[in-house]
């Protein structure tokens, strides 16, 4: 896959691609961890064309991932002052997983992390999400436990993570 395999900078209209790969891999990602309700709410919430237009316009740098010319998953990062960078979101559509379409995002996340002077990166990971197990072997370590009320009746039960970079 790797040589077809093209990772850029998202845009604006890029929303649209994102919002779509979102869509199709939460509920493989979180169907059996959180509600189908949690997963519309945060969906609606986090991934609607203003919130990812407002969230670009903040300063978080969004890459596609696309094979063959199509979009196949997407990164966000955002420089956290002092904190280093976070890793906001990293989605691969299920059945492209373990390619290394992963790895590469997260590469291009570390060089952007590089670009902005900082060594640290972190993220935010549901306790129960497989993905742990990803970010574990890309030498992401727990940091602390972290509990956050998002509204709607709804929590997130996370782990923080964090590696050098």
């Amino acid at each position: 896959m790797q040589p077809a395999l093209l990772i850029r900078e998202a845009i604006a209209a890029d929303i649209p691609a994102i919002r779509a790969i979102a869509e199709f891999t939460w509920p493989e990602a979180y169907g059996k961890i959180i509600s189908e309700q949690q997963i519309r709410y945060m969906l609606d919430m986090i991934y609607n064309d203003t919130a990812l237009l407002e969230q670009m316009q903040k300063g978080h740098q969004f890459y596609i991932a696309e094979y063959q010319d199509q979009p196949i998953g997407f990164a966000s990062v955002s420089l956290e002052g002092e904190e280093g960078c976070k890793l906001n979101k990293l989605y691969i559509l299920p059945d492209i997983q373990k390619t290394g379409a992963g790895k590469a995002l997260l590469q291009e996340v570390f060089n952007y992390t590089r670009s902005k002077q900082q060594t640290r990166l972190f993220l935010q990971v549901n306790k129960e999400n497989k993905a742990k197990d990803f970010y574990s072997k890309m030498g992401f370590v727990i940091e602390k436990e972290y509990k956050l009320d998002i509204g709607g009746g709804f929590f997130m039960d996370d782990y923080i993570m964090s590696t050098k970079v």
